[in-house]
């Protein structure tokens, strides 16, 4: 097939009638991208919700256990005679 042979074809495909859509075909698009929007709004709670549930978890754990409140001479023995 040639250049020009495949242009042509090309050319009455475009010019054919386009084909007939079914006419509830707009309302369930709706529906399912709405579907997603809200299955994709929840996720982002869900993580939302988490990450905030760990900073909460990490606060109070730090708060109950000081890591940064003992001072070395109280964790390693003293020095004594050799």
């Amino acid at each position: 097939m040639s250049r020009a042979e495949r242009e042509a074809a090309a050319r009455r495909i475009m010019e054919r009638m386009p084909p007939v859509t079914p006419p509830d075909l707009y309302p369930a698009a709706v529906r399912r991208g709405t579907r997603m929007l809200r299955h994709r709004v929840v996720a982002r709670r869900l993580l939302w919700v988490s990450l905030v549930a760990a900073a909460v978890a990490l606060t109070v754990w730090a708060v109950a256990v000081q890591p940064w409140g003992t001072p070395p001479s109280e964790t390693t023995p003293p020095l004594s005679d050799w």
